[in-house]
């Protein structure tokens, strides 16, 4: 009997609750449904999170575009020269003037002037301003730049006496829109300079022919006051120095040419004594001394000398320095080496054409740099005993 009541289950139809099965189909329609509106809601938001980003960039792109079209600062109206040399791209342009802070972003001007075009530019220099607009810039650098450095705005160049070349750089680059670089470079153009020699033979013809000079046109550099207006190149700059300096000595040319020294002899003693002395009278006799002992065939023993060869404005001197191998160090070598150290005065000029005390055959000069009493003598003895004199007031006075 158990064995047929077991047959008999198993041949029984499955009788489980139909609406159980229904159940369980609605759950399984529920939660997929409820996954399907999350992945809708997740992506939605990923979605708005992304608008939302794109929209900040985009304000923020527009913003930024929008501020680096306008000009770098519109209340600055100083005017800066900018050089845009030959084969340079239009990214390489934007970037030179951005550095100069003539625009606000090198990009932007880059693709702005693309999308107008108006990238065919031209090398040259430019007097451009930070307060100009984008259009401006381009307008200018479509029309061209000049083929040489220009001095921007009007003013004056005041060269002090006793300037080296070097000095007047920094000075041009401080009272002028042009760089020292641009004057040193300016200083090494063989072709300007052999232009000059060609206006002026009378006062660059022993220059030109001097060796192993450091600047040809060291010490031609007349200290004056010079105009510079707008359109002052810098090579017209430095010919109203060389000018100035032809004017100054014409009417000793005769006298120059009798005392059988060159030009650049006399320029080089005169720049000696211009820094040695500091008085007319002083002048005249320290020009003696450096001319008896060149008639004595005696270096000229000068500090000044030393402190050129070895391109220092350092206040002492080592041993190592009065041993530099410079031509122009005159403590090691004979005669006036290749030329002079600095601009001399007028004044120091004259001295050196018009010398005092000569016949007093004195060969040395102390000067008390405190009192500015400069001692003179004949021999070693006297030029010690100065030595001795300065060095005690000195102590004295400490």
């Amino acid at each position: 009997m158990e064995g047929r009541n077991l047959n008999n289950d198993q041949n029984k139809p499955d009788q489980s609750d139909p609406q159980d099965h229904g159940t369980t189909e609605q759950a399984k329609r529920v939660v997929q449904k409820q996954r399907k509106s999350f992945s809708k809601h997740v992506i939605g938001g990923v979605i708005g999170i992304l608008v939302i980003l794109l929209i900040i960039v985009g304000f923020l792109g527009y913003r930024y575009f929008d501020n680096a079209t306008q000009p770098y600062n519109r209340h600055d109206n100083q005017v800066v020269q900018v050089d845009i040399p030959f084969g340079a791209n239009s990214k390489k342009i934007a970037e030179i003037l951005q550095s100069k802070k003539i625009i606000k972003s090198g990009f932007v001007f880059d693709y702005w002037t693309k999308a107008h075009n108006l990238s065919n530019f031209h090398a040259g220099y430019y007097q451009l301003k930070p307060s100009m607009s984008l259009a401006q810039v381009a307008k200018a650098l479509n029309k061209g730049g000049s083929s040489e450095p220009i001095q921007s705005s009007t003013g004056r160049v005041l060269i002090v006496e006793g300037s080296q070349i070097k000095t007047i750089a920094n000075t041009v680059q401080k009272q002028t829109d042009f760089t020292s670089k641009e004057f040193l470079a300016l200083m090494k153009d063989q072709a300007f300079i052999k232009s000059l020699a060609q206006k002026y033979p009378k006062l660059l013809g022993s220059a030109m022919q001097a060796k192993h000079v450091r600047y040809r046109l060291e010490g031609y550099l007349f200290p004056a006051t010079y105009r510079a207006d707008k359109k002052t190149t810098l090579k017209q700059l430095v010919t109203q120095m060389v000018g100035k300096t032809d004017a100054e000595l014409e009417p000793y040319y005769k006298q120059i040419k009798k005392s059988k020294m060159s030009v650049q002899e006399i320029m080089t003693l005169a720049s000696l004594v211009e820094r040695e002395g500091s008085t007319t009278k002083d002048r005249q006799i320290i020009a003696g001394v450096f001319l008896n002992r060149l008639a004595a065939k005696w270096r000229l023993d000068s500090d000044i000398s030393v402190f050129y060869a070895i391109n220092s404005t350092k206040s002492t001197l080592t041993n190592k320095d009065l041993q530099s191998t410079s031509p122009y160090n005159l403590r090691l070598h004979l005669g006036y080496g290749p030329g002079p150290f600095n601009s001399p005065s007028l004044v120091s000029i004259k001295a050196v054409l018009d010398p005092a005390k000569r016949s007093k055959d004195y060969m040395y000069f102390v000067a008390d740099l405190k009192t500015g009493k400069v001692y003179y003598a004949k021999d070693d003895a006297g030029h010690a005993a100065n030595i001795q004199k300065v060095a005690k007031h000195n102590e004295s006075s400490n």
